[in-house]
């Protein structure tokens, strides 16, 4: 009988987060409709995220309980390193602070300076804070090819967003999206540098954490700007608040954290580059915008990139 080759880790780690980047993509989207039609904050916006998105993995955990326990078991005996108290701790922790600044930070610069300005700062700083820190943490390098693909990545992404209609720029939202810049790179190092380690985590389990710390320190400022939302339209603001806890939260973040343990970091970052394609995209067949010349090569840019870096990665030998 033929042996049939095991898939590739990597390159399910890959389709993984391609998967997660377009999802995040309909979230700042999202977002903006919810400032439009309600006068929701932020914080409180990004309280119901993590909220929403802890009672659904929750439900997830509760179904999958003992088979999940039996398969974390398997693998511990085949090859996973016995993670310590305190290094867990500081996993779950940092993991859940770096979320929670990630995706508040960027709401607030979306709200403060408007979507397309917030996506190109945050995703733009994010790859150059996250090759920075692999080298600096993980000893890993990019390479000639990957800082090509970086670069063409960061060019593609300017030509979308600033090369077309855009919005204007306010020094506060540059800020706050470089703060979620840092929340993002954070999460991004930790899940790889505990991934190197030999750690074996269950994504679910990781998120779920990682969302209870950001609904516990979100729940105070969210209670001082307002948690519940004044609208004349109440089931449109909670449908788009149910979507937001359960596409680009629950389920993206799953799939971030699991593709990011087996992808190099600086590769995540581009990769989830594809978030400004999806928001473009979303923008121009939903939100009635026009489709520019500069969003067609800006995209057709990242796409190539994130391509190209996408193959080198699924050909380039195991650490």
């Amino acid at each position: 009988m033929p042996v049939v080759p095991a898939p590739d880790p990597v390159a399910r780690g890959l389709l993984r987060l391609i998967v997660a980047g377009i999802a995040w993509g309909t979230a700042g989207a999202a977002a903006s409709l919810v400032f439009r039609i309600s006068d929701l904050g932020a914080l409180s916006l990004s309280f119901w995220r993590c909220a929403g998105g802890l009672l659904l993995l929750l439900g997830a955990l509760a179904v999958r309980v003992r088979r999940a326990r039996t398969r974390t078991a398997g693998r511990a005996g085949a090859a996973a390193t016995a993670e310590s108290p305190r290094r867990g701790l500081i996993r779950i922790l940092g993991t859940g602070i770096g979320l929670t600044v990630f995706q508040s930070a960027y709401f607030a610069a979306v709200e403060a300076t408007g979507l397309a300005v917030a996506t190109v700062v945050t995703l733009g700083a994010g790859p150059v804070l996250i090759a920075i820190g692999a080298l600096l943490t993980l000893g890993e390098r990019l390479g000639r090819g990957g800082a090509a693909a970086v670069a063409g990545a960061l060019g593609g992404l300017m030509i979308l967003v600033l090369g077309g209609e855009g919005g204007t720029v306010r020094t506060p939202g540059v800020l706050l999206a470089l703060l979620a810049a840092a929340g993002y790179a954070a999460i991004t190092l930790l899940a790889r540098g505990s991934a190197r380690a030999g750690v074996t985590a269950d994504p679910l389990v990781t998120t779920a954490w990682a969302f209870a710390i950001g609904a516990l320190g979100l729940l105070p400022m969210a209670l001082a700007e307002g948690l519940l939302p004044h609208t004349d339209q109440p089931v449109r603001v909670i449908s788009l608040l149910v979507y937001v806890a359960a596409v680009p939260t629950a389920l993206a973040y799953v799939l971030y954290f699991t593709g990011a343990a087996v992808v190099r970091a600086a590769t995540v970052s581009v990769v989830m580059l594809l978030e400004p394609v999806s928001a473009a995209l979303i923008a121009v067949t939903l939100l009635g915008e026009r489709l520019t010349a500069a969003t067609v090569l800006g995209t057709s840019v990242l796409l190539a990139a994130v391509a190209g870096l996408a193959r080198s990665e699924t050909r380039r030998p195991r650490v």
